[in-house]
């Protein structure tokens, strides 16, 4: 029999699949000007998507950042995540300078698109990141963006240490006893009474952690409702601007990337001012605590070793209250926290420990080892910060800075045999011990 064969054609016309396209805009900072042009970028990107008939308008995700050297904005972390699930095609933004100025991340976010097929136009450049010239053009253009940033941080350091060569104070408005009025700082009344009580209660005795317990047990708040803590109460008592001068240039910014702090060790000029506002305390209580307070320093000093037991001793360090991490084993299971944690508990310093192991396999991950080498980590690693949960800050000697974030274990991976087997040696003696 003769095979016959028949074409079909289709019935219903495939319609083209829309693309799916959303919008990224960013303002350097909240004043009422940026807000308007942040309002005005929103609505102009939603006209301009949902006019075209082969777009699907996703959304416009905007932020209001200072900077856009970092990528931790959270607009911008919104629109990578829906990016990687599928969610959009297409991403529309004004300007590389918008995106991104640092070129690191901005190749990186740019790759890692195009890997899932995403592609990211730049008006103002004409500029495809999926094209087969996008990458490298992109690469020349976010270089001068980065350059462009860096220009504009030295111009405004500049500024500002030629104002504290004035004697002038920059950025404080933000100064538990003081209000910012008219351009002056002008005593708070009850706050100050609460600074001249912790002076007192310090030259008479009262340890630091007992002051920080007392404020938070009578619900006084802080300048911007946080917890009281040992790190509060000794800033206070270290400051001199409590007794009407001003010490400049403490910390300085060395990377207008990352916009970190640093304390400023004699790599620059200090100045100190006196009589720039208004004292609270006088000059004599002033002396008095800062004699007692070097005293417990040096006290404190003494008791501690000579030598480092374990790599991470006095390396690790929490920003919240100034204090190192400790080492501690519980149940078999050795971890790191915060000393003021251990010793004061959450409502002092609120931390969380981390494990060990993880400590030693972020460690060795970041400087690039197949095994920990603990010669190697005393020579290039100064200290490491612990900022927020799970987020762990690497500073070099030579101050480079390299951030990593984990996520924790669950516990089914953590509970090995050994520690099975701890628990259950643990749980047999206690029930001997209770007959």
């Amino acid at each position: 029999m003769e095979r016959i064969i028949k074409k079909m054609s289709p019935t219903k016309p495939m319609l083209p699949k829309k693309k799916r396209v959303a919008a990224y805009a960013r303002v350097s900072c909240g004043n009422e000007a940026m807000l308007h042009s942040l309002s005005a970028q929103v609505s102009y990107y939603c006209d301009y998507i949902q006019k075209r008939r082969d777009w699907q308008y996703v959304g416009v995700y905007a932020d209001e950042a200072s900077t856009g050297t970092k990528d931790d904005r959270e607009q911008f972390q919104k629109l990578l995540a829906d990016c990687r699930v599928g969610l959009i095609n297409m991403v529309i933004t004004k300007s590389i300078s918008r995106f991104a100025r640092n070129t690191v991340t901005l190749l990186e976010v740019i790759r890692e698109l195009k890997g899932i097929n995403v592609d990211v136009y730049f008006e103002r450049e004409n500029v495809h990141s999926i094209s087969g010239d996008g990458e490298l053009m992109l690469t020349i253009l976010a270089s001068f963006a980065q350059e462009e940033s860096r220009s504009v941080s030295e111009n405004c350091k500049w500024r500002i240490r030629k104002q504290f060569e004035d004697g002038e104070i920059v950025n404080w408005r933000f100064m538990f006893g003081y209000r910012s009025a008219n351009g002056k700082m002008e005593i708070d009344p009850k706050e100050a009474e609460v600074v001249r009580t912790v002076f007192s209660d310090y030259i008479n005795g009262i340890s630091t952690a007992s002051i920080a317990r007392r404020l938070q047990g009578e619900c006084i708040p802080t300048r911007f409702g946080g917890q009281w803590s040992v790190r509060r109460i000794i800033d206070m008592i270290r400051n001199e601007k409590y007794i009407g001068n001003a010490l400049l240039q403490k910390k300085y910014v060395s990377d207008h990337l990352t916009k970190l702090l640093k304390r400023n060790q004699g790599q620059l000029p200090i100045f100190y001012v006196e009589g720039t506002h208004e004292a609270i305390v006088n000059e004599e209580i002033f002396r008095q605590a800062q004699v007692i307070y070097e005293s417990n320093k040096e006290k404190a000093a003494t008791k501690r070793p000579t030598t480092q037991r374990y790599p991470f001793s006095s390396v690790l360090y929490c920003p919240h209250c100034g204090k190192n991490y400790k080492r501690k084993i519980s149940q078999g299971r050795v971890s790191w926290n915060c000393a003021t944690f251990l010793k004061e508990g959450k409502a002092v310093c609120h931390t969380k420990q981390i494990p060990e192991e993880t400590l030693f396999e972020i460690t060795t991950e970041v400087l690039g080892l197949l095994q920990f080498d603990d010669t190697v980590f005393k020579k290039v690693i100064r200290e490491i910060i612990v900022p927020e949960f799970n987020t762990l800050v690497f500073v070099f000697n030579d101050g480079q800075q390299i951030k990593r974030v984990w996520q924790d274990r669950p516990r089914s991976e953590r509970w090995t045999e050994d520690l099975r087997q701890q628990a259950r040696e643990r749980e047999f003696q206690r029930r001997r011990e209770s007959k």
